[in-house]
């Protein structure tokens, strides 16, 4: 069995919580938010040794909270999902694979983190994107594929042509890379656009052009798994879905 590594993104401030607490440390049923996405990266096959938290906002608060069962890197600016990733490029280094997992979505599931592994390895690709179809997919990242059904990009809402926003394959944010892909590939992210932000997707475009391996997808059964909380309203329907599944306080 490969060694699987996860990647979590925490340092976000969550300013659309209006609330001094760190973003991913908003309990949802009892417990934070960020505890959910270490379960279902454990539940994937991650140790919690080989799980890192990329910490920011109020940092020390997040590692008291969650303790040192995982390890923590630091982000002292925010530009960007990739830059967030570049911090942890030494934990990544080029063994095994590595999940790239958001903080502040506690409704993914062991099961299809698993899921996304399993195809990860079977088909051996270079990353394997988890995606979601949504009725209305507005706001977020589409997945473009050609006439076959093979990957060709990722393209953000703004970007997007009419075409293009009429697709309903979204990008969930969540990623399995090939570590050593994914180490070789961070070096040459750049900020050359309008933010001055290191985007992750562009990793994507880079193993794409530079031929470094297989770009797939794994489209998730239920799209509430996918589903980031970003404001109060978000959490509490993330809680009415994790007490339908089950998990009560």
């Amino acid at each position: 069995m490969e060694r699987i590594k996860a990647v979590i993104l925490a340092a976000g401030k969550g300013t659309r919580m209006k609330s001094e607490l760190p973003k991913v440390l908003h309990e949802v049923l009892g417990k934070p938010m960020v505890e959910y996405s270490i379960e279902a990266a454990t539940e994937a096959g991650a140790e919690a040794a080989d799980i890192c938290l990329v910490v920011g906002h109020k940092a020390e608060m997040v590692k008291e909270t969650v303790g040192d069962k995982v390890n923590y890197v630091l982000q002292e600016e925010q530009l960007g999902t990739g830059h967030a990733v570049k911090c942890a490029a030494e934990f990544i280094g080029n063994e095994g694979l590595t999940m790239v997992l958001c903080g502040d979505t506690p409704l993914v599931t062991g099961k299809t983190l698993k899921k996304l592994v399993t195809a990860h390895m079977t088909e051996k690709n270079a990353v394997t994107v988890l995606t979601a179809v949504l009725d209305d997919p507005a706001g977020y990242g589409r997945i473009i594929k050609d006439n076959w059904g093979k990957f060709v990009k990722i393209v953000e809402q703004k970007d997007a042509s009419l075409e293009e926003q009429r697709v309903d394959e979204i990008n969930s944010g969540m990623y399995v890379f090939d570590s050593a892909i994914l180490s070789r590939v961070l070096s040459k992210l750049n900020n050359d656009n309008a933010q001055s932000e290191y985007y992750l997707t562009d990793t994507i475009e880079i193993i794409k052009s530079e031929r470094l391996g297989e770009v797939a997808t794994v489209i998730v059964e239920n799209a509430d798994e996918i589903k980031g909380v970003n404001s109060a309203e978000q959490l509490t329907e993330a809680e009415q879905i994790l007490q339908k599944r089950g998990k009560s306080r």
